[in-house]
């Protein structure tokens, strides 16, 4: 993959065949047209107060508009921002300029417990390290977000088992994380990440901390969902395998994003 043309894949991955939209300004048809934008920012800036006092810009002017079903790739270097920018767009955290709307709420206008809620209904987050809660066992951890919104204890159970069914966990259910090998653990925080069934999936290197096998089982796994739920996704990655896969490439550089091009 160069940088000399941005490529958009259809839904089913990416064929010869399949309509692709080269350049900001191809062509090609767009297989995302007309589809509804879940996740829209503008004008992102992020910067910090160094300890000199100087101001230390990680984002600036980003914008993305990811539309239903797609899977954005965001890659770029380590320290470019790809975690922030990930935390901006889930509500984890409040840019210095610019907005950010989930199926056209804007987050930037939403107070805590507000911004809470959204993030708990709309959106689903993967990190690379999975975040689950020892002391619960794998379906418990399915089933927090379900409670945390209010649904009756026998709806969560039947939705997380569901959800452990689908990723291939049934027989773990009482399984607690450190019962499960590590493409396991990070099974069960994709099951937990849907399942309010959120409208975009924030994906923050989900595979950086598993083997190359293990990898490509969770990285079919994220697309057999996204047929399966019509979530978005978008996920920084260093893996070049798993961004070929998106249907759209965006790089991260110098505070900027930009379309990743492929010739």
């Amino acid at each position: 993959m160069t940088e000399q043309g941005a490529a958009r894949r259809g839904p089913g991955g990416g064929g010869a065949d399949e309509p692709v939209r080269v350049g900001a300004g191809g062509d090609r048809p767009d297989p995302f047209a007309g589809r509804e934008s879940v996740l829209v920012a503008e004008h992102l800036r992020k910067s910090y107060v160094g300890g000199d006092g100087s101001e230390l810009v990680v984002l600036d002017g980003v914008a993305i508009d990811v539309r239903a079903g797609e899977v954005v790739a965001v890659v770029g270097a380590s320290g470019a921002g790809k975690s922030t920018l990930l935390h901006l767009l889930g509500g984890l955290d409040r840019p210095t300029r610019g907005t950010v709307s989930v199926a056209g709420e804007s987050l930037d206008l939403l107070g805590a417990d507000a911004l809470a809620t959204a993030r708990n209904r709309k959106l689903g987050f993967v990190f690379q390290f999975h975040h689950l809660l020892r002391e619960f066992n794998a379906l418990e951890n399915v089933m927090m977000p379900l409670r945390i919104a209010g649904a009756d204890e026998a709806v969560a159970e039947a939705r997380a088992r569901e959800l452990l069914d689908d990723v291939g966990l049934s027989a773990r259910t009482t399984h607690r994380p450190w019962q499960l090998s590590g493409g396991e653990q990070q099974r069960v925080a994709v099951a937990r990440a849907l399942a309010n069934r959120p409208l975009v999936l924030l994906a923050d290197e989900p595979s950086g901390n598993l083997d190359t096998q293990t990898s490509e089982r969770l990285h079919d796994l994220f697309f057999r969902l996204r047929e399966e739920h019509g979530v978005a996704m978008v996920i920084a990655t260093h893996n070049r395998e798993l961004a070929d896969r998106a249907d759209r490439v965006l790089r991260l550089q110098k505070g900027r994003l930009g379309d990743l091009y492929e010739a």
